[in-house]
């Protein structure tokens, strides 16, 4: 069951939300410093095998200001409409379990807790253990589709790196449709009132943090992105 909810007093919503901050776990992105406040991520180990392991984002202060929110407004608030956003184009994001915000001791405590994503691995990943070009070509024909999608919408990943696109191949692998793409971390994100304005941000991010990733297969998204923008979008 997902749970959405800010600043409520009630004595279930601070049971809840207790439960799920004083969780423990193996920390995945320790506590750091940033946006005037603090933030880490937990890998939470289920009791039933058969579930998914979680990734609980654990923030305090860790604010955005827009014109919008001149004052600030928890970061996970804006990632969680960004997955929800992203899921209704049809674009895979982890699944939301639990998002909360609260004030306490004059500070915002903030809880985004997400599935894993099965089966799938980052593109940073996939490139330290591939060694199939054409394969990798595909794999980048859905990444530039992906995020084409999420252009022409007038949305902007705002932190385009490879270890923030996550990879999954399906059986047989015997189409572009067997090649699943995931986006995630988008904390960030935001809307633009142009494509190209999106666009250009995030395909200048990818490849300027692309790592392992040969600069000809960014510049295969580049290219495969703008005929799709040129046109409709095809899988």
């Amino acid at each position: 069951m997902v749970a959405i909810t800010s600043g409520s007093p009630a004595q279930s919503f601070t049971t809840h939300f207790d439960r799920w901050w004083n969780s423990t776990g193996i920390w995945v992105e320790p506590v750091n410093q940033r946006r005037g406040g603090e933030s880490g991520v937990q890998l939470l180990i289920r009791n039933d095998a058969s579930q998914l392991p979680l990734y609980c984002k654990r923030q305090v202060g860790h604010l955005y200001r827009s014109v919008r929110y001149p004052f600030g407004r928890p970061t996970v608030l804006r990632e969680c409409d960004a997955y929800r956003t992203l899921a209704r184009l049809g674009i895979k994001t982890p699944n939301i379990v639990y998002c909360a915000t609260r004030r306490k001791d004059q500070q915002w405590q903030s809880l985004l807790v997400t599935e894993s994503l099965h089966g799938f691995v980052s593109l940073t990943q996939w490139y330290e253990k591939s060694d199939s070009p054409e394969l990798n070509q595909r794999v980048m024909h859905q990444v530039a589709v992906t995020l084409a999608r999420m252009h022409q919408a007038g949305f902007q990943h705002g932190c385009c790196y490879p270890k923030h696109i996550f990879v999954k191949l399906h059986s047989g692998i015997a189409s572009q449709a067997d090649i699943e793409i995931a986006l995630l971390d988008l904390e960030k994100s935001r809307h633009r009132w142009r494509a190209k304005d999106a666009s250009r941000h995030d395909l200048r991010q990818l490849m300027r943090h692309r790592g392992s990733v040969p600069e000809a297969d960014v510049l295969l998204v580049n290219q495969i992105h703008q005929q799709v923008l040129d046109g409709p979008v095809e899988s």
